[in-house]
């Protein structure tokens, strides 16, 4: 009973090429993306701006449209600075500039 199943799957491809390029595209690696959304950049940028490192008052904001709590917001801006570590270091250094011009 086995062998005849056997011959009838192997009897079933009738395209090989397909099965053959669907291999290939498992065989090759998974691209990482190592992007974030626009959107969780502008939310994490905008907690920042308005409550500095302060994530109870961040997890209070109205526009906590995600309802995170601390802890998860902590882990948002935690990733951002691990995606992007230039671009939240001139982030900083802006917002101190900011402070000390309005003083």
């Amino acid at each position: 009973v086995e062998s005849t199943r056997r011959e009838q799957v192997q009897n079933l491809v009738r395209k090989p090429y397909v099965v053959n390029e669907m291999e290939y595209e498992a065989s090759l690696p998974e691209k990482k993306s190592n992007t974030l959304s626009r959107d969780l950049i502008d939310y994490v940028r905008y907690m920042i701006q308005n409550h500095g490192e302060n994530y109870k008052e961040m997890a209070r904001d109205e526009k906590n449209y995600y309802q995170d709590t601390p802890k998860q917001i902590k882990r948002k801006i935690n990733v951002y600075k691990n995606f992007y570590p230039e671009e939240y270091k001139d982030f900083v250094a802006s917002l101190k500039q900011e402070k000390m011009d309005v003083q």
